[in-house]
């Protein structure tokens, strides 16, 4: 098989997998899920199955949240209200602010599927059945810790036990707890079921804990087996793609079980006997806010294969959104950046697919003179290449080398609240919503055209030819729906590859006329 056949195939496989990558997260993972669809589902299946993992917590409650529990307190916080109800449970838990407000205008809410945050399972049957049937006494009902921390007192008197909880809640959606016993017994607590607002393909669905060595163990659902035991948790978080729920201890590492329901889905519970006393988080996965509260936090965000490339990526990006004050403007520099910093290797490719170019009509003399003998044709094209300092794979690499790179800034774009509700200019007035009128993705698909049209191919099957016609137009189906960032991204890039393009063609014309010349 010739060389720059091999060439073409790279390139086709390379382009290929960028639309693979995108068409099944378009077709076949749904980008959201009707919260109060998914709550009816989860709270059945987590009422009856989601246990403890242990030998001695056979527990089976009735921990339905949509039951008329009652609610004891209120609680506002800066961007936050709260609800606790009646078995001690952080029921409700609301983003106030705008800019996480749904598509319908309603606040996000990020519980209310079983188990809720800080609910307590006993490992005594009795003790376990008897919690679920008695409720719980507050000193306060309603709490304001928006400008600073405020904290609630919680009761409940069991027959032979007496357990108290005092939760400080602090203006950013921090809160720390600390659970009393009367006598020590065995028990479980959670941290909550994770939010299940948005969904998609590249999210990790399931736990992700951070051990005392600051290593990360990701468990995803399907994964599990609900016997899995963990003693040195520094964080145990349940997240989806935006938000988490979380309890942290840096000082004291938690002892960690996992549960599983119905479906497979993770659930995190903390084993104890007798006090305990831990910190949490209901909220944004914002950079700021869970570096404000411990920069060991940050790690929960996690942006798969390519994490080592998106974290610095992203602290770039805030880097530019502090100067330059708009989350749009800083992605067209933070593009710009990344394309000097590719120069050079895009450059080579770039030349690399002029020259193959020029070299197309002896290389079909080649494979017409030598078509029944494959290693002549081998030896004679090698030294085609050679003598005109042409590289076969030369078009490829740059672009293999580059995936990695748009991988990460997709993860980076995608996971990034920081850009919901986060306007660019005029019509884009959410950089993490698709572009309501369409613009940025015409314009991207209109830049990978020309692109297409100035780059230099070398394809003798029109297959191949056909494939990457079309190429921009499937692109651009794809990028409707797609955050209004990662199109601004992509369309800026087919920009400067274009300028790119437009320069290195010049420059390899003024070269051959010089040869000429010569």
């Amino acid at each position: 098989m010739d060389k720059l056949s091999t060439q073409k195939r790279v390139l086709i496989a390379t382009l290929l997998s960028f639309l693979f990558f995108i068409a099944y997260d378009y077709f076949f993972i749904p980008k959201s899920m009707p919260i109060e669809q998914n709550r009816s589902v989860n709270v059945a299946q987590n009422s009856s199955n989601a246990t403890p993992s242990s030998q001695s917590a056979n527990v089976t409650a009735n921990t339905d949240p949509s039951q008329n529990t009652k609610i004891l307190a209120k609680i506002k916080g800066q961007n936050y209200e709260a609800q606790i109800d009646e078995l001690g449970r952080i029921s409700k838990f609301y983003l106030t602010e705008k800019k996480y407000e749904t598509a319908d205008g309603n606040k996000t809410e990020l519980t209310g599927i079983s188990p809720l945050p800080l609910e307590m399972r006993f490992s005594d049957a009795a003790i376990n059945d008897q919690a679920f049937r008695v409720s719980y006494t507050a000193d306060i009902s309603e709490l304001d810790a928006s400008s600073g921390a405020k904290t609630i007192n919680l009761t409940q008197n069991l027959d032979g036990l007496s357990v108290t909880k005092k939760i400080t809640f602090y203006p950013d959606g921090r809160y720390e707890v600390e659970v009393n016993l009367s006598k020590n017994v065995e028990y479980f607590i959670t941290p909550g079921f994770r939010p299940n607002i948005s969904v998609d393909s590249y999210t990790i669905h399931g736990a992700l804990l951070m051990h005392a060595d600051d290593k990360l163990s990701i468990l995803e659902d399907d994964d599990l087996d609900g016997t899995e035991k963990f003693s040195d948790i520094t964080v145990a978080a349940a997240s989806d793609r935006y938000y988490t729920a979380l309890f942290y201890s840096f000082g004291k590492p938690l002892d960690v079980v996992m549960s599983t329901d119905a479906k497979k889905n993770a659930i995190i519970f903390v084993k104890q006997n007798g006090n305990f006393k831990t910190s949490g988080y209901i909220g944004p996965k914002d950079h700021k806010i869970l570096s404000s509260m411990d920069p060991r936090l940050t790690d929960i965000i996690e942006y798969g294969w390519f994490t080592f490339i998106a974290k610095p990526m992203f602290a770039f990006l805030d880097f530019l959104h502090k100067y330059i004050g708009n989350w749009g403007w800083a992605i067209v520099v933070l593009t710009l950046v990344i394309r000097i910093i590719l120069f050079p290797l895009t450059y080579k490719g770039m030349l690399s697919m002029n020259k193959l170019k020029e070299l197309a009509p002896k290389v079909k003399e080649i494979q017409a003179k030598y078509k029944g003998d494959p290693q002549k044709l081998n030896t004679h094209m090698m030294e085609l290449y050679k003598k005109n300092g042409a590289n076969p794979m030369g078009g490829c690499l740059p672009i293999l080398l580059q995936i990695p790179v748009f991988f990460a800034i997709y993860r980076v774009l995608l996971n990034a609240i920081e850009l919901k509700g986060a306007p660019w200019i005029l019509w884009i007035h959410d950089l993490s919503a698709m572009d309501p009128f369409f613009i940025l993705p015409i314009l991207m698909g209109a830049t990978m055209f020309l692109q297409q049209r100035l780059t230099p191919t070398t394809f003798t099957d029109p297959m191949q030819e056909k494939i990457m016609k079309y190429l921009p137009l499937i692109f651009t189906f794809f990028f409707v729906t797609f955050p209004a960032g990662l199109t601004l991204y992509w369309f800026v890039n087919n920009v400067c590859s274009v300028i790119q393009q437009i320069f290195v063609n010049k420059l390899f014309e003024k070269h051959k006329k010089v040869e000429v010349k010569a």
